[in-house]
């Protein structure tokens, strides 16, 4: 976990070239620590990163970060399980609506069937857990695969809702997650090249 000294001194007024360095230090520092360990409760914090040190101090480290960066992906990756589990009942009915639409997808994100909010927040947590204990690739473009599926599902939620402007919301957010869809296949793309860094 970060050192509570080195949190204090995350301010926003840090030189871009320190903040970058920051932000690909810390990324590394987790992805090694968390892939040369078997340690059970190792994963387990590290899954819960966000928990433990705040949406914030992550959004400080990371989230300027681009997404052909390990610390741009892991800051998605991190987003989405908050997402998911702050609004797990939405997640789960606009994943079921996507289920028959994108049924490859549903396959590769790999939700219990039928999906609801235990199962989408399960499959968050098992996409973190292998970026420490599996292919970081493939928990990439699991990640990748449920962000499509979702954004499918929003897409036939907002062709129900008769609320022009809510429809306009949820498209929009639909278009956004299959960015990060594309975003975390990119991501994937590049560590198994070894390019993500």
């Amino acid at each position: 976990m970060l050192d509570p000294r080195a949190t204090d001194q995350l301010p926003g007024d840090l030189d871009p070239t320190q903040r970058t360095e920051v932000a690909h230090t810390t990324a590394a520092a987790l992805v090694h620590r968390g892939r040369a360990t078997q340690d059970a409760g190792v994963h387990l914090r590290l899954v819960g990163l966000v928990e433990a040190e705040g949406l914030d101090t992550i959004a400080a480290l990371w989230s300027d970060s681009p997404p052909a960066s390990l610390p741009g992906a892991l800051w998605r990756l991190y987003l989405l399980r908050e997402w998911v589990r702050r609004d797990a009942s939405a997640v789960a009915e606009r994943y079921r609506l996507g289920t028959a639409r994108a049924e490859v997808h549903d396959v590769v994100a790999g939700v219990a069937s039928p999906p609801g909010p235990a199962e989408v927040r399960a499959l968050a947590d098992a996409v973190l857990s292998g970026v420490y204990t599996a292919d970081l690739a493939g928990a990439l473009e699991r990640a990748a695969a449920f962000c499509r599926v979702v954004a499918t599902g929003s897409a036939v939620d907002a062709d129900l809702v008769d609320d022009a402007d809510l429809a306009g919301r949820i498209t929009r957010g639909a278009s956004g997650l299959v960015r990060t869809a594309e975003e975390l296949e990119g991501a994937a793309g590049l560590w198994r090249t070894g390019g993500l860094e």
